[in-house]
């Protein structure tokens, strides 16, 4: 598999995937502002259609994804209002290193896990 960096967004209260969640990538290295690198919008497979960073883009760093849950949620059959926004700071320490982030997802909580 090749280097970079992709994620998934699953609704574990539908038991399926979450579509058109917006989801963004920022980098969060040195000490100034995260610097959004990347954004998309989850397919009908919860997936995006590109992956975040490409094998050319993968550099070793701290980044964070922003999931707009809300919206979702707000959308979609539960109407919750619990969750707004779902960060998730990781880190990529080898730049030629495939990295999954999902994100399993229901109206009042969420988990998340380095993928393969």
């Amino acid at each position: 598999m090749s280097a970079e960096l992709t994620t998934h967004v699953l609704d574990t209260g539908r038991e399926g995937p979450a579509e058109g969640v917006e989801v963004t990538l920022q980098r969060l290295d040195g000490d100034g502002p995260a610097e959004t690198i990347a954004q998309g919008t989850t397919n009908d497979d919860g997936r995006l259609n590109e992956p975040l960073l490409t094998e050319s883009q993968m550099e070793a760093g701290t980044y964070q994804l922003l999931f707009d849950v809300g919206a979702y949620y707000r959308q979609g059959p539960s109407g919750s209002t619990f969750l707004e926004t779902v960060p998730v700071r990781f880190v990529i320490d080898d730049a030629n290193d495939h990295y999954h982030v999902p994100l399993l997802l229901s109206p009042g909580g969420y988990t998340t896990y380095r993928g393969s």
